[in-house]
């Protein structure tokens, strides 16, 4: 593993995680991601992906306007309870774009109004439909180069995406990995003893998530008001005992963590951007990763949780960084 610290810098207020972390998610930094795609010329098409057990996952594909002589793709993968329409995802597909790469932004099941699209309810341990969907996007456009990048859970859906690529007969050229939850049962943690806005701001969102579904199918989702009313760490139990075939929460935690040495036969070259100020995420669970010598781990003083928002015009560093990485992969000076 190469570790290094982060080329961000953080000047005046925006040395804050908590200014960082909320500007990210903003609507202003949403504002400005949409600007920028349409200044490219860029239009998105809506792609639904059926997959294995009738599961149905939808996207939203981007062409780049100039493609690369490879016809490199990126999947982009979302934070919990974000979407394909996230600013950070904004924002990094117009950095891919205006470099030649195209885009296809993948909403998880039950993100990004796809709740309609199945029954079952999402939850972090539904790895094998994300592999499936990223089979089904390489089979349609059939791009020579591929790479997937996730912010927050989508990172982590990324290194495991990279970790399972050679078993499944997934080719990927590059992972990226901004602020990934390594560790979930210290996420929890975090979030429990920590800032209580976080943990209000996510249960608030899932919450609203869960209300839906029940809308859409209450023969199969019939839980009261009283379940919607428990913390994250109640919800979570209910979530394992009623939907998954975890034993108890930290056995699911431990079904999607990639910490510790989960990580270490990595083959892919992957790169990880993570925060020591990160109010969400804890450092130490990066810093005690083992990983290859494939992958690459880059930690900044500041940043807070996806944001590394590098001025007041919601210019952003992670973005890239991504863009850079990728594009030193693609023609092949890493």
């Amino acid at each position: 593993m190469r570790s290094r610290a982060s080329e961000y810098r953080a000047e005046g207020l925006l040395k804050n995680p908590h200014v960082q972390s909320v500007l990210s998610s903003s609507p202003w930094r949403r504002r400005a991601g949409a600007v920028r795609l349409a200044a490219l010329g860029a239009s998105s098409q809506v792609h639904v992906l059926d997959l294995a057990d009738g599961i149905r996952l939808a996207g939203l594909y981007t062409a780049a306007p100039t493609p690369r002589a490879d016809g490199a793709l990126a999947l982009l993968l979302h934070g919990w309870e974000g979407s394909a329409e996230s600013s950070y995802i904004q924002h990094s597909a117009a950095e891919l774009l205006a470099a030649g790469v195209s885009v296809f932004a993948l909403n998880f099941r039950d993100h990004g109004q796809t709740h309609d699209l199945n029954e079952g309810l999402f939850h972090s341990c539904r790895l094998q439909e994300v592999i499936d969907a990223a089979k089904a996007v390489q089979g349609h456009y059939r791009p020579s180069r591929f790479a997937v990048a996730g912010y927050s859970l989508g990172g982590n859906f990324a290194l495991r995406l990279a970790l399972a690529a050679e078993a499944e007969g997934l080719p990927i050229d590059a992972a990226f990995a901004v602020c990934p939850p390594v560790d979930p049962s210290a996420v929890l943690r975090e979030l429990e003893t920590g800032p209580p806005f976080y943990h209000w701001y996510f249960m608030r969102k899932w919450r609203a998530s869960l209300r839906r579904k029940r809308a859409l199918f209450p023969h199969a989702h019939a839980f009261g008001d009283d379940i919607l009313h428990r913390d994250m760490r109640g919800l979570t139990q209910w979530l394992v005992g009623q939907h998954t075939d975890w034993d108890d929460e930290e056995a699911y935690f431990g079904g999607y963590s990639v910490a510790g040495a989960r990580l270490a036969a990595l083959r892919v070259p992957t790169r990880i951007l993570a925060a020591a100020d990160d109010p969400v995420i804890p450092i130490a669970s990066l810093r005690a990763l083992q990983l290859s010598d494939a992958a690459t781990l880059e930690i900044s003083d500041h940043g807070g949780h996806c944001g590394f928002i590098r001025d007041w015009q919601q210019h952003g560093f992670a973005e890239h960084w991504l863009k850079t990485g990728l594009i030193a992969v693609l023609d092949g000076v890493q």
